[in-house]
């Protein structure tokens, strides 16, 4: 379910690329090349972040039986004598 999250959030975030990239003047003077350069960089930290995110979320672990998953491990005990 996450992954899906998170490949609808990169798909948005290209879209949004796409859209923006025509109207962004990186090579005018002053204030708007300042905002195009953060509005650029602010999107590359959304995409690398969602994609770090799709990559690496860890996979559903299936169960097995009808039990809770990690009543069949035991548990161990620690005694602290001092």
């Amino acid at each position: 379910m996450k992954k899906n999250r998170y490949l609808l959030y990169l798909l948005l975030c290209g879209v949004m690329l796409y859209i923006a990239m025509p109207e962004l003047n990186i090579q005018a003077g002053g204030k708007e090349a300042l905002f195009a350069g953060s509005w650029l960089f602010l999107a590359l930290l959304v995409f690398a972040g969602n994609l770090a995110a799709f990559l690496y979320t860890p996979k559903k672990q299936s169960r097995t039986g009808s039990g809770k998953a990690g009543s069949n491990q035991k548990r161990k005990s620690r005694v602290y004598t001092g």
